[in-house]
């Protein structure tokens, strides 16, 4: 019996067939073949098509069922890991409302942080953990005080993996999980967060009925099915954003386990059995997918915007046409640590949350035309993204997060050897590259649901460890000095935007 995980990125539509009970992963697809998009509409917005999404979730479906020639009827389950923190808005009829607006979007900061100074911020963070930021709730308020006949059109407001679920199963619901995301979950009370929808004059009827994260959220309907190729009544039994979900996926789901991605944005998610949070939210907490009432799993959550969009750019802009990430990693290595002075501050994907959510923008710092060469540029990019990383790791470990050992999925910059041994020479952990990714844990999980795993411990327990980076201990003092230099380019911008 088979299971397929859906990973709905902001660049493309992962997907995996695997074998629940063993874990075995059939095979592995995605789509579209090159990253999807994003419409700007003005300088710091962020949006997409829904309806992209899940049109790439039928032809990654169809794509698996006919490359392995699997009998739909032996897919039990499907689950779905998705991008974090968007807001989708649909009607009674489950249209689509408007585009959605992303993760990375930035237009509701001053939303959010003024309806944080309205609660106040002891209030607020004891109760969920967060500020209202620039999350889904933020963004919901601005659709209403900017777009009020797009609010009155609404009747439910959801994020990505919602809106999958819903296109799957034909009901509107969302998870505790995905509401605490969006700070709209209030730990103390256990409902969700009234405080923050009274402040925001939301209407609380517009919010989804929670389902579980891991268990029956639904079943596929007759249309979906014919869309997609699955058979109508398969259950679908999981749902997380992606950062919880590639947590899940690499075995981390007990306090103290600590894992890491840097795809489009970069990530490192440790968790906890603490009711933590950071006061000056560079960080922030979230409810992990076995989170219940009576057991606390919070996830501690570093985000950073500009990675893997960031190396994307430099691969697109800089680089000749025909590159590859492999080529750019050969270049990388011609040239020595610290990039001859070059350095790169990757932060042009809207604000930063680990900065405060200022937003200072992509800058590249230190350029000498007579020195430096493309292989220059690709390096400092790297180690850029590299940095920053170093740079919110720092925090979390101001919090207590223990950072001895570093999970991440095989699928990512991690693949890159400068990246990964800047970051664990660094900071002194061992990086574990798991064979794995969002899609398969989302498959693994959803089997739970089914019947086909009994718990989620055992669904992820086993993984492959394809590899260790330990840190470089010669490298050590040259990475310090080229760090030491970022750094300090980091706080002059800093300064410079207060």
């Amino acid at each position: 019996m088979y299971a397929i995980g859906f990973d709905i990125g902001s660049s493309s539509v992962k997907a995996a067939l695997v074998e629940a009970a063993t874990g075995k992963v059939l095979a592995r697809v995605q789509a579209p073949a090159e990253e999807m998009g994003m419409d700007a509409p003005k300088p710091g917005w962020a949006e997409q098509d829904p309806e992209l999404w899940y049109q790439y979730v039928v032809e990654t479906t169809q794509k698996l069922l006919s490359e392995t020639g699997t009998d739909s009827a032996d897919v039990k389950a499907v689950g779905i890991g998705y991008q974090m923190h968007g807001l989708v808005l649909v009607d009674e009829n489950h249209d689509v409302v408007r585009p959605s607006i992303i993760w990375c979007d930035g237009r509701a900061v001053d939303t959010g942080d003024r309806a944080f100074k309205g609660i106040g911020a002891d209030e607020c963070l004891s109760h969920c953990l967060n500020s209202p930021g620039n999350f889904t709730a933020a963004k919901l308020k601005w659709v209403a005080d900017n777009e009020p006949e797009n609010y009155a059109r609404t009747a439910h407001a959801m994020l990505p993996g919602d809106y999958i679920a819903l296109r799957l199963g034909g009901e509107a619901t969302t998870t505790i999980t995905g509401l605490s995301e969006g700070v709209l979950w209030d730990f103390k009370e256990k409902h969700q967060a009234n405080l923050v929808i009274d402040q925001m004059d939301l209407d609380p009827a517009k919010i989804c009925r929670t389902v579980p994260a891991v268990g029956m959220q639904g079943k596929v309907t007759e249309k979906a099915a014919a869309e997609t190729g699955l058979t109508a009544g398969t259950i679908i039994g999981y749902r997380a954003g992606d950062q919880p979900n590639n947590a899940m996926s690499l075995n981390v789901i007990r306090p103290g386990e600590v894992a890491a991605t840097a795809g489009t944005s970069g990530v490192v998610y440790g968790v906890t059995d603490r009711m933590a949070f950071d006061p000056g939210q560079r960080v922030n907490s979230f409810a992990h997918v076995n989170y219940t009432d009576d057991e606390n799993r919070i996830g501690i959550l570093l985000c950073i915007n500009g990675t893997g969009i960031a190396h994307r750019w430099i691969r697109q802009q800089v680089c000749s046409p025909g590159t590859t990430y492999e080529n750019m990693e050969t270049q990388a290595a011609t040239v020595p640590i610290g990039s001859d002075g070059l350095h790169f501050l990757p932060f042009g994907n809207g604000p930063e949350r680990m900065l405060q959510n200022r937003e200072i923008g992509a800058q590249l710092l230190g350029m000498d035309f007579n020195r430096h060469t493309r292989a220059h540029l690709v390096r400092a990019g790297i180690e850029g993204v590299a940095f920053s990383f170093v740079y919110g790791m720092k925090i979390m470990k101001e919090l207590g997060v223990k950072l001895s050992t570093i999970r991440v999925g095989n699928d990512n910059m991690f693949q890159s050897d400068v990246f990964a041994f800047t970051i664990s020479t660094l900071t002194g952990a061992t990086i574990e590259i798991h064979n794995t990714n969002g899609a398969v844990g989302a498959a693994l999980a959803a089997g739970v649901a089914a019947g086909m795993s009994p718990d989620l411990n055992a669904a992820v327990g086993q993984q492959e460890v394809l590899g260790r980076v330990e840190p470089k201990e010669s490298d050590k003092a040259a990475l310090e000095k080229a760090y030491a230099r970022w750094e300090s380019a980091l706080e002059k911008a800093l300064a410079g935007n207060r």
